[in-house]
């Protein structure tokens, strides 16, 4: 049911896309007009083709992003851009847009292209003018709540980062803590564990990413990734750290703090701590860029052929440490950094939860706004 003072129609009633206008950076002139590609600003020139503000869309490449550009600017071949907002608020039709959801009209299969014929006849309805700009408003209200999110996030991970270049290398001491590091080999201070599931329990499965570590496999990837037999997987116990052999120098490794026990494939290769030495300092060295570039370096120096690294050659690598205290100090520390960033994550996923709730609800007249 049409909601009372809308109009309906297709998309092309209410504001018209074009494709932009070819340009290579080679025949670009010095000037400071952006010409905005499917990716965002890619150069400058010194000639414009549309007065801003404006709204530029990728048309090939990147898809779905919608991007209001408030200067003159020269909208790319690669992009579409509003030509006719035909009377309507400029940043009504930017969330709309943001609502459709472009790429789900994705025409290519290796290189994504979207065809603005696809988007104009669309069928949507409008609210009056008004009513636009109340309800762009509002949701503009979560876009600041979402980029102060966002500011606060970034910062709190460069400070982590920072916290692990100065305590992990020992270049900063915490208060109380002197005395000298001493570099020996991992296999010092860890024994490998390789303990399989001969007896079948029903473990759950987790795999280890570049980015999060340890995941439970099923409800992250939304699909069975592992085998139907599990007799052959390798338990993994709670504060152990593990790595998948053939892809650890992508950054892959992970402290297993999921679950008391879980199992993971074959191909894994797993350890726990000594006593002189705390998992979870450990796991963080192991974890900065210096490390993944050491294991780079191992795997390609390995023997194995299929470009593993194996215990045999990982326990060699050397690793730098303080007393057992100050590793646990340390780790503190750096936990309750992980703690702070964990909180504005779940802000941040909340807002956009939000704004999105709210979008569906307010761009379809389902819930309507008062108008002064």
């Amino acid at each position: 049911m049409l909601p009372d003072g809308w109009k309906s129609g297709k998309i092309k009633d209410f504001f018209m896309l074009q494709r932009g206008f070819d340009l290579t950076k080679a025949q670009a002139c010095s000037g400071n007009v952006p010409v905005i590609s499917s990716s965002g600003v890619s150069y400058y020139h010194d000639t414009y083709k549309v007065i801003g503000p404006g709204i530029v869309t990728g048309r090939k490449g990147n898809i779905g992003d919608v991007h209001i550009i408030n200067e003159n600017f020269w909208p790319h071949d690669t992009a579409l851009w509003v030509s006719d907002f035909k009377s309507n608020n400029i940043n009504y039709i930017k969330y709309f847009l943001d609502y459709v959801n472009l790429k789900k009209f994705d025409e290519a299969s290796s290189v994504p292209t979207l065809n603005r014929n696809n988007v104009l006849c669309l069928n949507c309805c409008f609210p009056p003018l008004p009513e636009q700009k109340k309800i762009a408003a509002i949701l503009s209200t979560w876009d600041r709540a979402i980029e102060r999110t966002e500011k606060l996030l970034a910062n709190s991970q460069q400070q982590k980062k920072a916290l692990m270049q100065q305590l992990l290398t020992g270049k900063k001491r915490l208060p109380g803590f002197t005395g000298k590091w001493e570099k020996t080999n991992i296999g010092n201070i860890a024994k490998e564990i390789s303990i399989r599931n001969k007896n079948r329990k029903d473990y759950p499965v987790i795999s280890c990413t570049k980015t999060k570590g340890f995941v439970d496999s099923l409800s992250f990837f939304n699909k069975k990734v592992y085998s139907d037999d599990l007799s052959g997987y390798k338990i993994i116990s709670r504060n152990q750290i593990g790595f998948p052999s053939n892809h650890v120098e992508e950054g892959s490794i992970g402290l297993q703090n999921l679950h008391d026990d879980a199992i993971v494939s074959p191909i894994y290769t797993i350890f726990s701590m000594k006593e002189n030495a705390d998992p979870l300092f450990v796991f963080a060295v192991l974890k900065t860029d210096h490390y993944r570039q050491i294991f780079a370096a191992a795997t390609n120096s390995s023997v194995d052929r299929r470009g593993s690294l194996r215990w045999s050659a990982f326990s060699q690598i050397k690793i730098n440490l303080p007393s057992l205290s100050e590793q646990k100090a340390i780790a503190a520390v750096l936990t309750t950094a992980d703690e702070e960033i964990m909180v504005l994550e779940s802000d941040l996923s909340r807002l956009r939860q939000e704004k999105k709730a709210l979008m569906q609800q307010l761009l379809t007249g389902k819930r309507r706004v008062m108008v002064d």
